[in-house]
């Protein structure tokens, strides 16, 4: 029977990347965006010509109730959920002394508070099922912190943090959780990172390059064959940090 698998930000750089991989393996997508609808929609269109399934569904995954709309739709329409990739992510470049509460908020609801919903929703579904797999994409700054993205940092932390203690929780109804922390990779996200600032970058990193959206999928296929891993952070940074 064909897998079922939960995307959230999908419509856009690694969570993109993710979905044509899985889609192309023959599992079944649900692909979430919020305000990326025209990429959302071309996602789409572009799996469905190859002969792909996939749906999208706009959600803004920081919010409870759409959290609950998004895995009710998948359910009615599939009868089951046996992926979720917690992927959904923002950030902001400030100090300390900047950040106000929306800020705060915005970025934890996003980054931490959306994933945790996400699990709560779609956990019934794979316990009762004894199966599942849950990824939730961190990054190596939830490992070591980075100057000037403080709450970014503090959010993926707590997503390594649900991680661990999931996988612990839910391990005896054989669900694996596991987070991918990713480091600096090419999207949308780091687009505003000058020419120079990328050549620092390469400089500190031991393999002298950045990461490619297909180096996360790969580990995301990985994890989701694999039956023995779980409440593991794994890093893909090109050895930029070491632990």
């Amino acid at each position: 029977m064909e897998k079922v698998a939960i995307i959230t930000g999908a419509s856009r750089g690694i969570g993109r990347e993710i979905a044509k991989t899985l889609a192309k393996k023959g599992i079944k997508i649900v692909a979430n965006y919020n305000k990326s609808e025209k990429e959302a929609k071309e996602l789409k269109e572009e799996l469905q010509k190859e002969g792909y399934k996939i749906e999208i569904f706009k959600a803004d995954v920081s919010k409870k109730a759409e959290c609950k709309d998004l895995a009710k739709y998948t359910l009615e329409k599939y009868k089951k959920i046996d992926i979720l990739i917690n992927n959904a992510g923002i950030d902001k470049y400030q100090l300390i002394t900047e950040v106000s509460q929306e800020d705060w908020n915005e970025i934890i609801n996003t980054n931490l508070y959306s994933a945790f919903c996400m699990c709560q929703e779609v956990l019934q579904n794979m316990i009762h099922n004894k199966n599942g797999c849950i990824i939730n994409i961190s990054s190596m700054w939830g490992i070591v912190g980075a100057s000037t993205e403080i709450v970014y940092s503090i959010s993926k932390a707590g997503l390594d943090g649900l991680t661990k203690s999931l996988a612990k929780e839910v391990g005896p109804s054989n669900i694996r959780v596991n987070s991918i922390a990713p480091g600096f990779i090419e999207t949308d996200m780091n687009k505003e990172i000058s020419n120079q600032e990328k050549i620092d970058i390469i400089n500190n990193i031991p393999l002298e390059k950045l990461g490619k959206t297909e180096d996360i999928a790969k580990c995301v296929n990985w994890l989701i064959e694999d039956n023995y891993t779980t409440g593991q952070i794994i890093s893909i940074n090109g050895g930029w940090v070491i632990t």
